[in-house]
């Protein structure tokens, strides 16, 4: 374990803060969540939409996927090509598809493959050469492995992007959103903003567990995404304010600890 502060410590991922991130393209985000299942697919096709009102040639990106339908198609891979509005192929979109819905590491491994961050970021860099954005959507977790010694955290930081965090707002998400944010900040990355997305529709002191958040993450909240049975991403994009992107932050907020 890494001491971040006095007498708090932290599992660190396999990336370091000291390497220097790669890629400086201006207005690309990496999206990451406090778990599996929180809204990432959701949030990264709402900024997409939210940036292509502005004018913006946009492009989702989901580097690696696991679980592909009966025509080995990944369902958040089809609906970040749909929010996108350039034309880029699927291998530029999405480097790595796996029929198991599984950590991707073991999806790889099943199937014979070793997932190489080296295509991942020339795929990137085509998206990125075609747009004014790109929204790159992790797969599970900030720390999920994706090989034997790199994990999502190694990308992110390959990539060099600010992180968009997506709270799934259900019991426990301030300790999964509070070490997420703390594995973003040991990575030396900036966290550019974080969205409330409402999982549990009978969620408990839901406010109260936000403005806990609030005072705690350091970094701006984009949105407050209400719980949708069947949710609209052009509303879910109403949600997000875009022009909060800009405070960002480098960590945690000084009083998550009083």
């Amino acid at each position: 374990m890494i001491p971040v502060r006095p007498g708090m410590f932290v599992f660190p991922c396999f990336a370091t803060k000291h390497e220097a991130p790669t890629l400086q393209e201006e207005m690309s985000y990496f999206v990451t969540g406090t778990d599996t299942g929180v809204g990432k697919t959701l949030i990264s096709c709402a900024l997409l939409h939210a940036f292509a009102a502005q004018g913006k040639r946009v492009a989702g990106m989901k580097p690696v996927a696991a679980g592909c339908d009966e025509d080995g198609q990944n369902e958040d891979v089809k609906q970040l090509r749909a929010a996108s509005n350039i034309l880029a192929s699927l291998g530029q979109i999405n480097p790595y598809s796996f029929l198991q819905p599984v950590a991707p590491h073991i999806a790889a491994r099943n199937a014979g493959v070793r997932i190489d961050l080296a295509r991942i970021l020339n795929s990137y860099r085509e998206l990125a050469s075609q747009s004014d954005v790109v929204i790159v959507e992790g797969v599970g977790g900030f720390c999920v492995p994706l090989n034997d010694t790199q994990d999502s955290a190694d990308l992110a930081l390959q990539l060099g992007r600010p992180v968009i965090m997506v709270v799934g707002m259900r019991l426990g998400c301030i300790n999964h959103a509070l070490l997420t944010a703390l594995a973003i900040s040991d990575c030396g990355l900036k966290c550019a903003g974080w969205v409330a997305n409402v999982v549990d529709e009978g969620m408990p002191a839901l406010q109260e567990n936000i403005e806990a958040l609030e005072r705690r993450v350091g970094a701006p909240l984009l949105g407050v995404v209400p719980y949708q049975e069947q949710p609209d991403v052009r509303a879910v994009a109403a949600q997000l304010n875009l022009a909060l992107l800009a405070e960002g932050s480098d960590g945690i907020s000084p009083d998550t600890h009083d």
